[in-house]
């Protein structure tokens, strides 16, 4: 009989073989899953609850769909790769916002992630994060006081998400936020899990000051789950790619918005209400 090991490893072989049916065909039948694994259909339904969580696929009546390109951004690492230089453009900016003594709260962001690197030039100073990566980077750092946000990982965004995570939160309260988010329509944040959306509210809840960084191709993506308005940070920090209009429409809502130049020749932000 196989042993509770033996069990999760079957568990998380499966799942990732559903996941790539769906990825590949776009839409499977519950029951053509359960058929083609040799389980029930409960326990494909069970399994795509898991994966839909993890921001992989949509359940829908009779099977799954795999999300949309423009709605589905990708893995933690692949994410993680790309708009490199400017996250990190944009990390500097908001680097600018620390000081030292300050309990700083991240997120699970790639592109809040370039922040970490800054966090040593203003010690001594608290991180609480849910992002493992940030975790990862900060434990052994001198002067950085850690507090690692628990709950259930999600391995689509490297992250620990959910209700457990939301409730560590409100535990804490911090002197700034710094966060991003998956996609900006008609003024709005929006993200594709519930469960990320608990945890960043209840971050926004946490802090004193909340700093949002967003390149330009976020304005370009869309989410199914409403986070904010945008009006709800105190700052904006966006990268110059962002076009002009779109700018002024935010500042002409009352959005704090700081442009930050995309060139490695002018690498210094300018602000504007």
């Amino acid at each position: 009989m196989a042993g509770p090991d033996a069990r999760t490893d079957a568990q998380e072989g499966r799942r990732n073989r559903v996941r790539e049916r769906v990825t590949g065909k776009g839409f499977v039948r519950t029951t053509d899953l359960a058929a083609e694994f040799g389980v029930s259909v409960m326990t494909i339904h069970r399994d795509l609850d898991a994966l839909q969580a993890q921001g992989w696929l949509r359940k829908v009546r009779g099977g799954a769909s795999c999300l949309p390109s423009a709605q589905f951004h990708g893995s933690a690492s692949e994410r993680l790769s790309t708009m490199v230089h400017t996250k990190q453009l944009l990390a500097r900016a908001a680097a600018e916002e620390l000081a030292p003594g300050q309990v700083v709260m991240i997120d699970d962001s790639t592109t809040c992630l370039h922040l970490v690197r800054h966090l040593s030039e203003h010690t001594p100073i608290t991180a609480i994060s849910n992002s493992l990566p940030v975790i990862s980077a900060l434990a052994r750092e001198p002067g950085v006081a850690l507090v690692a946000l628990g709950g259930t990982y999600f391995p689509a965004y490297d992250a620990f998400m959910g209700a457990h995570t939301a409730h560590s939160v409100e535990a804490f309260r911090a002197d700034v936020l710094f966060m991003s988010t998956t996609a900006v329509t008609g003024g709005r944040c929006y993200h594709m899990s519930p469960e990320t959306v608990q945890v960043k509210r209840a971050m926004m809840a946490a802090a004193s000051r909340r700093v949002l960084i967003i390149d330009h191709t976020k304005f370009a993506h869309q989410g199914l789950y409403a986070l904010a308005p945008l009006t709800d940070f105190d700052l904006v920090i966006v990268d110059d790619a962002v076009p002009a209009g779109e700018v002024r429409r935010l500042r002409d809502s009352g959005v704090h918005v700081r442009a930050v130049a995309g060139t490695p020749a002018a690498p210094r932000s300018h602000d504007a209400t």
